[in-house]
């Protein structure tokens, strides 16, 4: 297969990926031309070893990053433009691109460290920088419901590290419920099943009731959820979880302000 036809599915994306780096479809789009070009220009540039989407990202990753301005933080923010764009903005070069790849264009860690020529453990580090400086813009309230004490001391030690507060953690769904009375949370972090045998989604469908709230869901039963009907969770973490993808979904969830819907579907 050649070059043009192994790359030609991924280039939607490709423009995606750098119309949210530039801010600009305009400009974004002549950035991939001149991917484009410098793949003609020179295909050994083109890494046939790694995936074709990965080897595709890295030559724009090195096109993008050849210009020095486009490796130091914007002075200027251009206010007219959308919430999440400016805010995208305001993220340091390095670590905003970490954090596009794995959070909107959904590389893994490892796949985003051959795209930007770092180590996977560096990659890590920038999401974590994208996440603080986030919830420097972002500071939230979190509700975590999990009823096993290990898990949700792990999920509280990540919610603080990127900045954020623990609003209370809930083991069952009326606790639950009962947190949100007192205070409506920015975010949720939500198990399925519940220590008093109740459930977390039936817990998660009652507070969608009362206010709009983003909501991950981080459970060992994903088919629960995942049935290929809608509504479907936005946001679904598998356990045993990666603390760097909690973080980057946290941050994701929050950065881009997206709310969950009310599922129909219950908890077996």
């Amino acid at each position: 297969m050649s070059i043009a036809e192994s790359i030609a599915p991924h280039l939607p994306y490709l423009r995606r990926y750098a119309r949210s780096l530039t801010g600009s479809q305009q400009s974004g789009d002549n950035y991939v031309a001149a991917v484009l070009e410098a793949l003609i220009a020179d295909s050994e540039a083109f890494d046939k070893s790694i995936a074709p989407r990965v080897a595709l990202y890295r030559t724009f990753t090195k096109v993008w990053n050849s210009l020095a301005v486009n490796r130091i933080p914007d002075e200027v923010r251009q206010l007219d433009k959308p919430l999440p764009e400016r805010r995208l903005e305001s993220i340091t070069p390095l670590p905003r691109q970490a954090f596009l790849l794995v959070s909107v264009e959904g590389f893994s860690t490892a796949e985003a460290a051959q795209v930007l020529d770092v180590t996977p453990a560096h990659v890590t580090e920038l999401l974590q920088m994208a996440g603080a400086e986030i919830a420097e813009q972002l500071s939230a309230d979190v509700l975590i419901i999990e009823d096993e004490p290990l898990i949700a001391m792990d999920l509280e030690a990540l919610v603080v590290d990127i900045g954020h507060r623990v609003q209370g953690v809930a083991r069952t769904h009326q606790e639950a419920v009962a947190e949100v009375a007192k205070k409506a949370p920015s975010l949720v972090l939500a198990d399925i099943h519940l220590a008093d045998g109740s459930s977390g989604l039936e817990a998660v469908n009652e507070i969608l009731e009362t206010i709009s709230v983003p909501v991950i869901f981080i459970t060992a039963f994903p088919e629960r959820l995942l049935t290929g009907t809608k509504p479907e969770p936005v946001f679904l973490i598998t356990k045993p979880f990666e603390p760097a993808v909690v973080k980057a979904m946290i941050s994701q969830s929050l950065f881009f302000g997206l709310r969950s819907k009310k599922s129909g579907q219950r908890a077996a």
